[in-house]
Parts: C-alpha cells; sequence; structure tokens
C-alpha cells in the first residue's frame, strides 16, 4: 500500500477536495462553516480553506493582480493535495475566477478527490449583501481588478454541483452537497 491508501485504511474515509468557487459575497464560506461541522458530525475529518485565511497566511504577500491570482490558486491546491494525501477532506471556499486554474487544481489533487462546487449568486445579490463592504469600495474606486466588475469570472461549464443561493438556503445548500459527497467518502 502507498501512504494515500494507508490513510484511507486507517481514517476508513476517502479524502475529497471540496472546492466551492463563486463571487465575492455568493456564500462560499459561510456554506463551507456549516459543511465542516455536517462533516465534523457525520465523523469526516476535514479542514476550511478560505480565501481570507489564505491571504492572511501563505498568500500574505500576494495582491489581486492575474498573475497573483494564478499565484494563490497554485498555493491553495497544492496544500489542499497535502491535506488530501494526509488522508483529511478540505473544502476550499475561493472565488478562483479562472477555469484553467480551477483545472490545474483538480489535476494537482486528482480529478477522483475532487468535487468543483459553483456558488451561483448573481452580481446584484452579492452587492446587497457586500459583508465586508468590497463592493462598496469598488465603486468608490478603492479597490481595482475586482472580479465580478472590473475583473472576469469564468462560471465553471460543469460543475458537480451548482448551488443557487438566491433560491437555497444554506442548509439546503449543505444536505445537496452532502448527498453528493457522501458516496465518495466511502472506502471500497
Amino acid at each position: 500500500m502507498t501512504s494515500f491508501e494507508d490513510q484511507f485504511f486507517l481514517k476508513k474515509q476517502k479524502p475529497l477536495a471540496i472546492w466551492l468557487t463563486g463571487l465575492s459575497g455568493s456564500g462560499k464560506s459561510t456554506i463551507a462553516i456549516a459543511l465542516e461541522q455536517k462533516l465534523i458530525e457525520e465523523r469526516v475529518q476535514s479542514y476550511v480553506l478560505d480565501g481570507d485565511n489564505i491571504r492572511k497566511g501563505i498568500s500574505n504577500d500576494l495582491g489581486f493582480s492575474h498573475e497573483d491570482r494564478i499565484e494563490n490558486i497554485r498555493r491553495v491546491s497544492s496544500v489542499a493535495a497535502l491535506f488530501v494525501d494526509a488522508g483529511i477532506s478540505v473544502i476550499a471556499a475561493l472565488i478562483s475566477p479562472f477555469q484553467e486554474d480551477r483545472e490545474s487544481a483538480k489535476n494537482r489533487i486528482g480529478e477522483d478527490c475532487f468535487v468543483e462546487i459553483y456558488v451561483n449568486t448573481s452580481l446584484k445579490i452579492c452587492e446587497q449583501r457586500d459583508p465586508k463592504g468590497l463592493y462598496k469600495e469598488v465603486r468608490n474606486g478603492k479597490i481595482q481588478n475586482f472580479t465580478g466588475i472590473s475583473s472576469p469570472y469564468e462560471a465553471p461549464q460543469s460543475p458537480d454541483i451548482e448551488i443557487r443561493t438566491e433560491f437555497e438556503s444554506v442548509n439546503e445548500a449543505v444536505e445537496k452537497i452532502w448527498k453528493f459527497i457522501e458516496p465518495k467518502l466511502k472506502v471500497s
């Protein structure tokens, strides 16, 4: 057995990288935290990698240029791959605006361990929510290269799951994700 297979055997679960992508304010972090709680209840070892905690740590030297966004996703996907290799599921809640970068993350982590979730929320709703006041700062010219306004967001073409937070509650989103990932977590 490889160390990866040993981890499956020891933990009696297959780890996944659950990658939530969407605009700022779409609900990614809220869903990620609620999903982590569900996984804890189901005795699935997991950890949340959120854009905010990543930007305060391993990516604190990066800005929001196109190149820095690519590097941020490379770093996060490398960390997520380490968690998965250690047998721990990871929930990555990141805007991750570029399809090519999400594909690179999937390839780095492993396609069979990667679940892409598109948290599809309209720009209008995200701006209304604006939990960090970022959209207001963008509209006042204080922030440049902001995804969805002055920088593009490439929506996933065929995500494993699509969550429409305008119509689905956090609990409904978590249950939808759980139904999809539960069979994937089982060691065969």
